[in-house]
Formats: structure tokens, C-alpha cells, sequence
């Protein structure tokens, strides 16, 4: 993208305190973008904020009505929150796969919901949504994480559809595994279930189905979501968009 390319535009990355949306925040900043952080974490959120002269916002989005204290003159979407869970599905806590759907589902299309209009009024928007390779494929024990990032996928094609006419893309970036706190935690918990080393973890499980043995970084997804907003991607919209090492390619 080149320098200063977003200037005069608005974001709002949810997520945005560590992570992938941290780094999203940055490369949107860095590209010229004023950047809302929402991160549940508000010291997270502020200490991002800080760094790219960007607002923070404390917010649970697990809570309905906490969508509607965001601002809403937004240019570039970029929904990134998530969380983990794993579990058979005999075992998987129903509170749990609900919030799950909450805040991976819901939470998009109550943001979707509230932006689109400000995008369609100026006649240009982006909504990015970070999803997964796990929103095209399937993993056991991972029954909600996949049903929100498939929900996810079909609600991101819909308002590629809807917006077409007025300007606004939408699309999914899907990683494999990301190093994320996220990913970190979920490493720890594999190792202590295998009985096997961390790096094991990795490479025998994680990077399984991967052709390209590492970790993505979270700089290497923030890149992809700038680059859809950036003039040269107009044309992309209703993608799905595989960062993932060649994990789709078997």
C-alpha cells in the first residue's frame, strides 16, 4: 500500500489489544487511518491506542447494547474478536458455545448493521473479517469456533451482495494458526493433553495439514486486511482469502 493511503479514513478493529487486531491497528494507523481499538481489555486497548494515535473503547461484546456506544462513522471494519473453547461436543458447555456465536457472529453483524450506513452514505467502506482457515475447514472439538467462523464466511458474502451497489467490500481473511495469545494458550493445553513438548505441539499437530512449517506472524494477516482497503482491491469482495501455508492445498 502506499504511504499515507488511507488518510482522512476511519476504522474500527474489535480485538484490537493484542494479537492480530493489534497489529491490524498499527498497519491501518501506519497507512493513515484514525483507529477505534475496542478490546474487552481496556488497558490493552489504551496501551494500542496510544502507540498509533488511535481511540480505545472498553467493551464486552458478548453485550448487545455495547455495539450501540461505538462510534458509527466508520469507513473500515475490521472484526477480529474471538475466543477458544475445545471440547467433543458431548462435553461442550452450552454457555459457552453461546458466547462463543456472541461475540464471533453476532457481534459482526451488530457492528455490520451499525456502519453500513455511514458507508453507504460517503459511497465507499470496507468490512474485513478476520476468520480462519477453520471457517472453511472443520477440526474435532472445536464445534463452536468453526460454527461462528462458517456463520461468519456467509454473513460476510451477504454484505459483499448488499453493498456491491454502494461502494463497500466485504471479505474474510483466513490464517492457520497465528501467534497469538490465543494460539499460545491453546499450544499449552495441547502439550499438556499429548504428554509431548511444546514445539511438538507445533509442529506435529498444529502445523499438521500446513506446507509451510511456521507460525503465521500477526503482521503477516494485519498486511492482507490493509492491502483490501487499500485502491487497488475494489474489485475483491464476498472472498475468502487463505493466509494458511497451503493447509487448503490438500
Amino acid at each position: 500500500m502506499k504511504s499515507r493511503e488511507l488518510k482522512g479514513r476511519t476504522a474500527l478493529v474489535t480485538g484490537g489489544g493484542s494479537g492480530i487486531g493489534r497489529a491490524c491497528a498499527e498497519a491501518l494507523a501506519e497507512a493513515g487511518a484514525l483507529v477505534h481499538i475496542v478490546d474487552r481489555d481496556a488497558d490493552a486497548a489504551k496501551s494500542v491506542a496510544a502507540g498509533t494515535g488511535g481511540v480505545s473503547h472498553a467493551v464486552d461484546l458478548a453485550d448487545a447494547g455495547a455495539v450501540d456506544r461505538l462510534p458509527a462513522d466508520i469507513d473500515i471494519l475490521v472484526n477480529n474478536a474471538g475466543l477458544q473453547h475445545v471440547a467433543a461436543i458431548e462435553d461442550f458447555p452450552p454457555e459457552r458455545f453461546e458466547l462463543i456465536q456472541k461475540v464471533m457472529l453476532t457481534a459482526p453483524f451488530l457492528l455490520m448493521r451499525h456502519c453500513l450506513p455511514h458507508m453507504y452514505a460517503g459511497g465507499w467502506g470496507r468490512v474485513v473479517n478476520i476468520s480462519s482457515m477453520h471457517g472453511l475447514r472443520a477440526s474435532a472439538f472445536k464445534s463452536a469456533y468453526v460454527a461462528a467462523k462458517h456463520g461468519l464466511e456467509g454473513l460476510s458474502k451477504v454484505a459483499a451482495l448488499e453493498g456491491a451497489p454502494h461502494g463497500v467490500t466485504s471479505n474474510c481473511v483466513n490464517p492457520g494458526y497465528v501467534r497469538t495469545p490465543l494460539v499460545e494458550g491453546q499450544i499449552a493445553a495441547q502439550a499438556v493433553a499429548h504428554g509431548i513438548p511444546a514445539d511438538e505441539v507445533v509442529s506435529d499437530v498444529l502445523l499438521d495439514r500446513s506446507a509451510i512449517k511456521r507460525l503465521i506472524e500477526p503482521a503477516e494477516v494485519a498486511a492482507v486486511c490493509v492491502w483490501l482497503c487499500g485502491a487497488d482491491t475494489g474489485y475483491i469482495t464476498g472472498s475468502s482469502i487463505p493466509v494458511d501455508g497451503g493447509w487448503g492445498a490438500r
